[in-house]
């Protein structure tokens, strides 16, 4: 995965080799919930990839739904791999969680970020954009993610809803929204909706009246991101 203008902490074992951007991390908790013998705030340093398997510490960072945590197998294991298709979970009162082969591109047109798994910020008030740095919770940020489907939504067939998906374009437009180009799937806080497309404009000021889609609200309100 590779980010412009970053570096990450890495720490390693015979078997695998764990990264860790922290400008990234949300706290999800995934990590320590799920392993903590490995992962553990409290402790100097607070990856230790020789407390478990490789394979036990590639499914829990695999479980990360920021990006913050990825690994490298160095024993021969499999690599970490993108999911089959492009996600977008629209999550209540806070992030978009996106998984898949997502490409990053800033307004002028440059590849940005490579990975499969980002937060991207949807109240407009994060410090670190285009990513989520928990700034929904203190700025009241009230969106319980659910997900309308356009009027212009076309159903696919058993085959499309199942076929495999191609790289996801998000382009950050400026002081605009995450502008989306190719195959994804958009799916409510709740579960229960679910919208398949190849483009859209999300809203990523807070601002929007049909949230999780831009109308344009950022043009008013002064965001700037």
């Amino acid at each position: 995965m590779t980010e412009a203008g970053t570096s990450a902490k890495r720490y390693t074992s015979d078997a695998i080799a764990v990264t860790f951007e922290g400008h990234r991390c949300i706290h999800a908790a995934e990590c320590v919930r799920r392993l903590p013998a490995v992962f553990d705030k409290n402790r100097r340093p607070w990856v230790l990839p020789t407390a478990a398997s490789a394979d036990e510490i590639a499914v829990v960072i695999e479980r990360c739904p920021t990006g913050a945590l990825h690994y490298e197998r160095t024993d021969g294991g499999p690599a970490e791999r993108p999911t089959a298709r492009n996600t977008l979970h629209v999550r209540a009162r806070g992030p978009y969680y996106a998984r898949g082969k997502l490409r990053v591109i800033t307004a002028q047109g440059e590849l940005y970020l490579n990975d499969v798994r980002i937060a991207f910020c949807r109240c407009g008030q994060s410090q670190n954009k285009p990513f989520c740095d928990n700034s929904h919770i203190a700025g009241g940020f009230d969106d319980l993610g659910a997900v309308t489907l356009p009027a212009t939504a076309g159903a696919e067939s058993p085959a499309e809803q199942g076929a495999e998906h191609g790289d996801l374009s998000i382009k950050l437009r400026a002081n605009g929204p995450l502008r989306l180009d190719g195959d994804f799937e958009l799916i409510s806080a709740d579960r229960q909706t679910v919208y398949r497309g190849t483009e859209t404009a999300l809203c990523r000021c807070g601002g929007s009246a049909n949230k999780p889609f831009c109308d344009g609200s950022h043009r008013h309100n002064g965001f700037q991101g």
